[in-house]
């Protein structure tokens, strides 16, 4: 199968020809390395960190929640992070950034794709309950403003044979329109930058942004089952989420970094 290369020269040249991704202060893409993450987070102390893009071809080492293992053959995944600071941000709605990228990432397949994305709380992004992408938001040490570094890994041209769990699917298997990867890494930079400029010209307030999620996650209103630590389980209709980004199963409120794993019931 033929897999082109980001075009990381046309990528570098958005910083200045596009208004919209002025918003980034750099965009480096590398043919191979462990995790964008972990590369990011080391940078996190030098001066022009912040709004600063990490792609790699090859990812190697990648992760997701609960430290779970993400991996395709080269070039048929975008992988990429992104690290913000949050000045002034309270603690509480500091929770929101990888919620918030979740919306960034339907909001981009939709429009560039043609993908009926969705989100499955937290932040999984699933086309017709396949998992598609996957988002990992870690702070990053530092002094000042919270600093986070956001990956975001999405499968784009995997087979069936290459996708690492029966449940995952791509956009080449999803029928998508488009499937160029350097554009849809401009969609997504695009939308970020959207996003994470009006959650800070609104203060950080949650308002907008809780609103944008519940209409996108399609966990609300189903009934789930979430496995909790210590072999517990909680079942029950998925009816909110609050103000912290917590679900709300019945009347009780879980939070991400609790859930082991959410399953829809049948």
């Amino acid at each position: 199968m033929h897999r082109p290369p980001l075009d990381a020269e046309q990528l570098r040249r958005s910083l200045t020809d596009s208004p919209e991704l002025s918003f980034f202060s750099r965009i480096d893409v590398l043919e191979s390395t462990g995790s964008t993450n972990a590369d990011l987070i080391a940078r996190a102390g030098e001066p022009d960190a912040d709004r600063s893009v990490l792609l790699a071809e090859t990812q190697e080492h990648g992760r997701g929640r609960h430290a779970r293992s993400w991996v395709s053959p080269p070039r048929a995944q975008l992988s990429m992070s992104l690290l913000v600071r949050l000045p002034g941000v309270a603690p509480a709605a500091l929770g929101w950034l990888p919620l918030l990228t979740g919306v960034v990432v339907v909001d981009a397949l939709r429009s560039t794709s043609g993908v009926a994305a969705t989100l499955k709380w937290p932040n999984d992004v699933l086309i017709d309950g396949r998992k598609v992408a996957g988002i990992l938001a870690e702070v990053a040490a530092g002094d000042g403003a919270p600093t986070v570094v956001i990956g975001i890994g999405l499968n784009v041209s995997l087979t069936e044979a290459e996708l690492p769990v029966p449940h995952a699917t791509s956009l080449t298997l999803a029928g998508a329109a488009d499937t160029d990867r350097t554009l849809l890494v401009r969609s997504l930079l695009t939308e970020f930058a959207r996003r994470f400029t009006a959650w800070q010209d609104a203060n950080w307030a949650t308002t907008d942004l809780i609103a944008a999620y519940r209409e996108r996650c399609s966990t609300l209103g189903a009934r789930v089952r979430a496995e909790l630590p210590g072999g517990q389980t909680l079942t029950g209709t998925a009816t909110d989420v609050d103000a912290t980004g917590r679900l709300l199963i019945g009347d009780q409120a879980v939070s991400a970094g609790d859930v082991t794993h959410l399953r829809a019931e049948a």
